[in-house]
Order: C-alpha cells, then sequence, then structure tokens
C-alpha cells in the first residue's frame, strides 16, 4: 500500500512482509491487526495501554498515531469493562479487538464472555464478531500472575473459538480469520514466541487467512503421534529430531485452534502411527489432553498399539524462581522421555 503526505506512515513493525523482509511472531500479529483495520473500518482496538504506550509489548506502537484514538481506545484497569464494551459495539456491527495486558488478567471478564459474549447468538441477541487476545505461557520468570495458559477455563464454553498458533505466519493468518469471523475468539500468544529470531520469516505478501478450526502436520513421522499447540510444538520438534538419530520416527500435529478441535486430522495422524502422546504447557488436571485422549478412545481405539501418554506441567501454580520454573515446564527431555517409552510399548 501507498502512502500520500496526509496519511500517517504505517508503523515500522507492521510492514516488514510488504517490504520483503522476515517477521518476528510479535511483527506478525501487529501485521494482522494493521491490515485489518485499513481494510475494515469496522476494526478498532482497545486495551490497556495500547495507544500512546504501545502495550506492554509493542505490538500496537504507532497504531494511535495511524488510526486516531475512536479506533484505538486505551482504557482503564477495568477488563470486564471494556471487554463488555467491545460485546456492545459487536452488536451495533464493529469488530472489536480487546488485548489483555496478560491473559492472566482475563478473568474478571470471565462472566461476560461465558454468560453474555459466547450465549449471544443461542439466545438470539446476534452475532459477536469480536476477538480477545493477549500473552500467555511460561519462561519468562514472571510468576503466577503473568505466566498462566488459560484455554481450559473457557474451553468448556460453547459458543467460543480458542486460538493459539504456534509460528509467525500462523499468527498472522489464524488472527485474521478470527478478526473476519461473526464468532466470539479468544487469541492466545504465547511471549516466549513473541520475539524468538528462530521464528524469524518472510510472510506471503497476499491476504493471507488461515481458516479456524484446521490442524497443521508440523513434521511427518511413522512410529508416535505427538498432538500439541503453541511453544510446546518447537519442544516436541526438537525432541522428534534427537529422537530421528535413535531411529524413532515422530509425527508432530500442531492442533493450531483448541476450540474446535479438528478430530480427523488428529485420528489420520493416530490410525497411521498407531501411538499418541499429548503435549501442553498447561497444568495437567483438567488440561486438553484428557479430552484428546477420549476423543482418539471413543473414535481410533482399534488403531492404538499402546496406551495413550500426556506430558504437562503439574497442578501448580507457575513458579517464580528459575530454576524451579524450568522444572514446571515440560522440556525436550521429558518429552524423549515419553515418546520413547510408547515406541517401544
Amino acid at each position: 500500500m501507498t502512502e500520500d503526505a496526509a496519511t500517517p506512515p504505517t508503523p515500522e513493525h507492521a510492514s516488514r512482509t510488504s517490504r520483503g523482509e522476515p517477521s518476528t511472531f510479535l511483527e506478525a500479529i501487529a501485521e494482522a491487526l494493521f491490515e485489518e483495520m485499513i481494510r475494515d473500518e469496522a476494526v478498532l482496538l482497545l486495551g490497556e495501554d495500547i495507544g500512546e504506550y504501545g502495550g506492554a509489548f509493542k505490538v500496537t506502537r504507532g497504531f494511535l498515531d495511524r488510526f486516531g484514538p475512536d479506533r484505538v481506545v486505551d482504557t482503564p484497569i477495568a477488563e470486564a469493562g471494556f471487554t463488555g464494551l467491545a460485546a456492545g459495539a459487536a452488536h451495533v456491527g464493529l469488530r472489536p479487538v480487546v488485548e489483555m495486558q496478560f491473559m492472566d488478567f482475563i478473568s474478571p471478564a470471565y462472566d461476560v464472555i461465558t454468560n453474555y459474549i459466547a450465549t449471544s447468538r443461542y439466545r438470539g441477541a446476534g452475532a459477536q464478531p469480536l476477538v480477545i487476545r493477549g500473552p500467555v505461557g511460561g519462561g519468562g520468570r514472571a510468576g503466577p500472575f503473568h505466566s498462566q495458559n488459560v484455554e481450559m477455563a473457557f474451553f468448556h464454553t460453547p459458543g467460543l473459538n480458542i486460538v493459539y498458533p504456534s509460528t509467525a505466519r500462523d499468527a498472522k493468518g489464524l488472527l485474521k480469520a478470527a478478526i473476519r469471523s461473526d464468532e466470539p475468539v479468544i487469541f492466545e500468544e504465547h511471549k516466549g514466541l513473541y520475539r524468538a529470531p528462530f521464528l524469524r520469516e518472510v510472510l506471503p505478501v497476499d491476504d493471507l487467512v488461515i481458516p479456524l478450526g484446521k490442524a497443521r502436520t508440523a513434521r511427518e513421522g511413522e512410529d508416535v503421534t505427538v498432538v500439541t499447540y503453541g511453544m510446546m510444538v518447537h519442544r516436541c520438534l526438537a525432541a522428534a529430531r534427537s529422537l530421528e538419530e535413535e531411529g524413532v520416527s515422530v509425527e508432530v500435529v500442531d492442533l493450531r485452534t483448541l476450540l474446535p478441535l479438528d478430530d480427523d486430522h488428529i485420528m489420520e495422524s493416530v490410525r497411521k502411527t498407531g501411538r499418541l502422546l499429548i503435549v501442553h504447557e498447561d497444568t495437567r488436571t483438567g488440561g486438553i489432553a484428557g479430552e484428546i485422549a477420549i476423543r482418539v478412545n471413543e473414535q481410533a481405539f482399534e488403531w492404538l498399539d499402546a496406551p495413550i501418554a500426556r506430558v504437562t506441567a503439574p497442578d501448580a501454580p507457575v513458579p517464580y524462581a528459575p530454576d524451579l520454573e524450568d522444572a514446571f515446564l515440560p522440556d525436550e527431555a521429558e518429552i524423549a522421555r515419553a515418546v520413547r517409552y510408547l515406541a517401544k510399548y
């Protein structure tokens, strides 16, 4: 796109693709937001410090200058209030994107999300085209208030979509699809991926939209299927590469969308390998591993050659201390041990 003299310049971090430069995960998020705001004037942003400050992680740096305070709305520290405001905006034809400074802080908005937003269409109140996005995940030594994964707090709520990308390409394409959806989407972004150098990639210059609800095979394999998402995709890929030297062929399935789950993709891989390991950073009890395991038991039990296994965080708050946090988070060695167990079963 070209700029004229009367138009403020495009934020530098939101225009790398147009210049043929590689984008980080964070820059891919910024590009998706910027491109959708250019494409559709109904898209607006709401959140704490997203305007002048550019957001806690600077995703929206420069957006206020380009789009103005009516479309980049700095809110008070009132998650329930501005999420409710977004619901009202969606009812009158706007497409709000709510930023939670950290997804841990989504809990005050739990009522309006689950009781109002998720049930809107069912009650005949109309579509709710809104996105609630923000950073999740551990590894940053940020302790229990800034490191949680919140997906399972909302997984049990019909009417919501939950998206959790693992690459810059998916982050951009899935966020654009989420913004265009007429259903409410909770969009989780692992903060450890935001500026990870290994995720920098040149993204397509064409309109990149990746459909919600579709998993992808991140690595082909024959012996064991590993189903995962987010940061754990990269831990599982690292484990798969190390196990290849031992003669174990690992297939890694990246869910991308958690709600709805892509059952067909999961079952196809399990039928191929006969063995399943589920890996997630979220805590163990009530984690998505249990839901996936029972679905495989219902739909592909006769193809299993070994028990279904899981690698997860323990049932505890995320620790502050570096050594404890490292022990808390699933790592490559733990994943590899679980795969070896299944491969030899």
